[in-house]
């Protein structure tokens, strides 16, 4: 999903359900290439892993409780993270990129008739990050709710084609939150010639967070993000007569920053970038997602400029802004070395989001597309599906069980898969239930999600499971040591500046948000 202008269009076929696919079990390696990862695995303990999460968790309680894009806590975690980082000895590369900025538009939603009333923004509704500047104004007309919701999300309203038979032209949509991403029912409203969209909350319990979302690439009519009280309110009315509304947003831009710290050795035409999101949510500070991965990849970082080894590669850590309003920090900079030619000299990109879920699994990015089809970039001689391997095998090694989670672009390596640069990760879950055949290899409770602070006020220092984010340090420190010392062959020849059209880059990210 890209938004606003900066985004493209990522080629993947399909959407991916939540799938449950059976664990991975795969063979460990050769004995040589765990020693070789051991010294810098034996310096990144989980305590100082955990010391820069409570850090991150001590800037958001300063802060205003978070540390999203565009406030003091995200400023403050930028210097953070930089301060450690040129302590350890990197250059450290602060790079503004510019945004449609959603949560600071000038929005409106009001109802004409029968009787006028204005909404609130903010308690009743938000715009979304991703939609288009405009006004639209006309008769209101539900699609395919189900009033009153479910016990469980599970509304397809706007979803498919069919949903928008003998909906009128120049109308807006008023569309239920639930089973598809708020991009595809925006496009299908678009389809069929809806002026604008209203996408409310589907309204169970605990489902009623209203944060800026990103829509996605290729909507060009206005769309507001309501509360489930707003939608049905307007819903309640429509099924009573005719409803007329307006909704406008006008979205200024707003300046953000990556941490960029690159090491002095290494050949700088074969670049390892490891990355992980470095802002939160506004609804909290966000220290699993993504103070965990921020913090695991810190401390490598810091480990291994300590250990004074001389890798074969240049490794590059990268710590990305605005990932939560649609992976727009990652996005930017991929599109930054396109533009210079420089994406060339990048080998591969290790992502490192969510690594300490309390109800986890231990989830592998499927690059080689076993599971779910999505099969990763290969560039020269690696691949996506050597990344996964990577990973994989080491966890085995340590009598850990794996299974692979969807290649699909939710994360920072969306940017990076999209312009073919091989990539994955880790990821301990989110938003998902655990079932019970999880359960069964990995503990935990059946039917609550992996996390169930996932983009919440308590996602604190305590939302944390120190048994899977001690096992992730350690497979971040060997596959950063494995890259980094991994021979291969010639690079792409570089890109000459300006060839490329970012416009035609093929990227779908980022989050399939519902």
């Amino acid at each position: 999903m890209r938004v606003g202008r900066i985004v493209m269009t990522l080629a993947l076929t399909g959407v991916l359900a939540a799938m449950h696919p059976e664990p991975v079990a795969a063979a460990p390696s050769g004995q040589t290439t765990f020693a070789a990862s051991q010294p810098l695995r034996s310096n990144v303990k989980l305590r100082n892993v955990r010391a820069h999460q409570a850090a991150l968790q001590a800037i958001a309680d300063a802060h205003g409780g978070n540390r999203a894009a565009q406030t003091a806590g995200y400023d403050a975690s930028v210097a953070y993270v930089a301060d450690q980082l040129r302590d350890a000895g990197y250059f450290v590369e602060i790079r503004d990129f510019q945004y449609p900025d959603a949560a600071n538009a000038t929005i409106t939603l009001q109802r004409l008739s029968p009787t006028p009333k204005t909404y609130n923004p903010g308690p009743d509704f938000l715009a979304m990050q991703g939609g288009n500047d405009g006004t639209a104004q006309g008769t209101l007309q539900p699609v395919d709710l189900v009033l009153p919701p479910t016990p469980a999300p599970s509304s397809t309203s706007g979803c498919d084609a069919s949903d928008f038979v003998g909906f009128s032209a120049g109308s807006i949509a008023l569309i239920q939150r639930g089973t598809c991403t708020f991009n595809q029912k925006a496009l299908n409203a678009m389809a069929a010639g809806a002026a604008g969209v209203i996408i409310f909350n589907e309204g169970q319990p605990g489902r009623t967070d209203t944060g800026i979302f990103a829509l996605g690439s290729g909507v060009t009519i206005p769309v507001l993000f309501a509360s489930f009280a707003v939608g049905n309110e307007l819903a309640q009315l429509a099924i009573a007569g005719p409803v007329t509304v307006r909704l406008s947003q006008q979205t200024p831009i707003a300046t953000e920053q990556n941490v960029i710290a690159e090491s002095t050795w290494g050949d700088p035409n074969s670049v390892i970038v490891v990355g992980a999101h470095l802002d939160s949510r506004l609804e909290g500070p966000g220290i699993n997602d993504n103070g965990s991965g921020t913090a695991v990849i810190l401390e490598t970082a810091i480990q291994m400029a300590k250990l004074g080894h001389t890798y074969r590669n240049r490794v590059r850590f990268a710590f990305w802004g605005a990932e939560e309003i649609g992976l727009i920090g990652s996005t930017q900079y991929v599109a930054q070395l396109v533009a210079s030619g420089e994406i060339a000299n990048v080998a591969a990109n290790l992502n490192f989001d969510m690594l300490g879920s309390p109800n986890f699994v231990r989830f592998v990015y499927d690059g080689d597309g076993s599971t779910f089809g999505l099969v990763g970039p290969t560039k020269g001689d690696i691949s996506s599906a050597e990344i996964e391997r990577v990973f994989v095998d080491f966890l085995a090694h340590k009598g850990l069980q794996t299974e692979p989670t969807a290649f699909d672009g939710r994360s920072d390596y969306g940017p990076f898969i999209a312009v073919g640069i091989p990539a994955g990760g880790l990821f301990s879950g989110a938003e998902v239930p655990k079932t019970p055949a999880q359960v069964a290899i990995y503990g935990g409770t059946a039917g609550i999600p992996y996390d169930p602070c996932y983009h919440l006020a308590c996602d604190t220092f305590d939302n944390n499971s120190d048994e899977v984010l001690g096992q992730f340090t350690q497979a971040t420190a060997h596959a950063v040591a494995y890259f980094a010392e991994r021979a291969h062959g010639p690079r792409t020849p570089r890109t000459p500046r300006g060839a490329v059209n970012l416009n035609a880059l093929p990227f779908r990210g980022p989050i399939p948000q519902r």
